[in-house]
């Protein structure tokens, strides 16, 4: 029997050609193979501080997910501007800032529920010339999952944020990984998600908060991820 969680030579080619793709986004320079920053802003909202959008901006690769927000002219600089990749669910509710520029990036689609009962349906809102590449659930989803003590048999999964920690740090493991915007490191116990775009949406039965945040809390720790205060 094949464990779900074993990286087959095939899996490996996968995770290769992935990182292959990914780093394609990046700002770089000719002699880099892959990004050596980046810098993953999650959907919180931060104060106004314009070293902190710097810092973003300044990544060889932005990735950023769902509803995001993105600094605009009329506001202090919090977030900052640039977006490379985008990490979404089928579920999200697409922001102004969501598709603006589509054709310059990449889509990156993740689908937990697939392990479970969502269906492979796609969206009525999604533009009808994107496309998007689908995040191994076998290379990513379920090794996450045990990493985070999860019952596979039971529909639970972490936030699209600490998944994308996770696939970033498979990914380029040498890279510097940054995150913002990410409230579930320090308040584990919230039951809604505050946004900086649109409204609050609660925390849905799905997600174990304080298990995330353990997780990324040592990742910190052991210098796997960075918080950009």
């Amino acid at each position: 029997m094949i464990s779900l969680n074993a990286v087959t030579p095939a899996s490996a080619r996968s995770r290769a050609d992935l990182a292959a793709l990914v780093a394609t986004y990046a700002r770089r320079t000719a002699s880099m193979d892959a990004p050596e920053t980046v810098t993953i802003v999650g959907n919180a909202p931060v104060p106004p501080d314009p070293e902190r959008a710097a810092a973003i901006d300044a990544a060889d690769l932005v990735i950023r997910m769902t509803s995001f927000a993105v600094d605009t002219p009329d506001a202090p600089p919090a977030l900052g501007s640039r977006t490379d990749v985008v990490v979404l669910h089928r579920g999200l509710i697409a922001s102004p800032h969501t598709f603006a520029d589509y054709p310059s990036r990449l889509y990156l689609l993740v689908e937990p529920g697939r392990l479970h009962w969502e269906p492979e349906l796609i969206p009525d809102w999604w533009p009808a010339d994107l496309g998007f590449v689908p995040v191994s659930n076998r290379d990513f989803t379920v090794p996450l999952n045990d990493l985070l003590g999860y019952d596979p048999r039971a529909a639970i999964w972490s936030t699209t944020g600490t998944l994308t920690a996770y696939l970033v740090t498979e990914l380029f493991p040498k890279a510097t990984v940054r995150m913002a915007g990410m409230s579930i490191i320090d308040q584990p116990d919230q039951t809604t998600f505050a946004h900086a775009w649109g409204d609050a949406v609660r925390v849905t039965e799905e997600h174990r908060l304080a298990a995330e945040a353990a997780l990324l809390r040592s990742w910190i720790d052991i210098g796997k991820i960075e918080v950009l205060p």
